[in-house]
């Protein structure tokens, strides 16, 4: 569900980034009051770990389009709200500068829609309540299905916002929620599947992490997050280098719906102003473009239609090294968070 620039006018791209950069301070400022050493491997092994489940898109069988993990209520549950908007932050800001997995205008825009109904709404009113009252697997299950379906049709439902207030008449409102709600609800319940396991890999590993999330108390002095973090690295490392390949060519959700609404999967950009000066910024940075080597002029189409047809597993080395390196860039630039603002709380303290 990342948003491209065209999607966007330029006051609805920036009062979001307005109000992204406040609920980051808003963390941000949270965190430097409570963060906890043990924290901050965790943050960057989940941030890497969403990084590289974001690339899977699997198939939503019988439409012809696809959808990929969110990621926001696996951050969540373990890490609680304000470090798990920071990381989501930090993924995909990853994914827009250096691979062009969304537009740098709509970064706030997909910064909220992928954070702030996960982190703020979702979790604390539906799934704390839910497994609170009996941290098992399958309370744990029933949580994330419907805390996961919850935080991904309020996503949805903000893009079809975001698009009408930026006055994109391509895309009514009324044909647009009607395409978008439903293929994002089978979106959703896959989400929640795969949270469930997730989450319950590490009630298996360490519940004491879940347990002090839950209760908002703080880790005790003899958790290791040694277990949990070599097994979140290894499966990062393993799903971006290797079951990207697995990945469904279909369109995502978002892209799907428009083109049911609008006849193709993108509008046409704008040709002046901000937009065009965005992308050109980020036809520098993204030295990785859609997660593969850069194409070379007049290979692009052609590309494009092969990569349709192509049978799965998709090889490809490019991909691969995406995968495996937006995992490390991501792990690298979490901890560096973290050890900034811990940093900063000791000088204050």
């Amino acid at each position: 569900m990342h948003m491209a620039d065209a999607l966007l006018s330029p006051a609805v791209g920036a009062t979001f980034w307005a109000g992204t950069a406040g609920a980051i301070a808003y963390c941000s400022k949270k965190l430097k009051d409570n963060m906890e050493e043990k924290l901050i491997p965790l943050m960057g092994v989940l941030g890497a770990f969403i990084f590289a489940a974001q690339m899977i898109n699997f198939t939503i069988p019988g439409t012809g389009s696809s959808g990929h993990l969110g990621g926001g209520m696996i951050l969540t549950v373990i890490l609680g709200p304000y470090a798990a908007f920071i990381v989501m932050a930090s993924v995909l800001t990853v994914q827009a500068l250096f691979f062009a997995d969304g537009g740098l205008l709509a970064l706030g825009c997909n910064i909220w829609n992928l954070g702030v109904y996960p982190c703020f709404i979702a979790y604390p009113l539906i799934y704390r309540p839910l497994a609170r009252a009996g941290n098992t697997p399958r309370r744990i299950l029933a949580a994330s299905l419907i805390s996961g379906v919850i935080g991904l049709q309020l996503g949805a439902l903000s893009v079809v916002f975001q698009t009408l207030l930026s006055g994109r008449s391509e895309l009514p409102f009324t044909t647009f929620i009607l395409m978008m709600q439903p293929i994002h609800l089978g979106i959703g319940l896959v989400e929640g599947f795969v949270t469930a396991g997730v989450i319950n890999f590490v009630l298996a590993a360490r519940p004491e992490i879940l347990e002090s999330s839950l209760s908002a108390r703080p880790f005790s002095a003899n958790i290791s997050v040694r277990k949990v973090f070599v097994g979140l690295l290894i499966a990062a490392l393993l799903t971006g280098g290797v079951l990207s390949w697995f990945a469904s060519a279909n369109p995502d959700g978002l892209e799907w719906s428009i083109k049911k609404v609008f006849g193709k999967p993108e509008l046409p950009e704008a040709g002046g102003g901000i937009a065009p000066a965005l992308k050109a910024v980020q036809e520098k940075t993204a030295f990785l473009p859609d997660y593969t080597f850069k194409k070379t002029e007049g290979a692009g189409a052609g590309a494009e239609e092969g990569k349709k047809e192509e049978a799965r597993p998709a090889v490809e080395t490019g991909k691969s090294i995406s995968g495996i390196l937006g995992s490390v860039i991501v792990l690298a630039a979490v901890l560096l968070i973290g050890v900034v603002i811990r940093a900063l709380r000791r000088k204050l303290a």
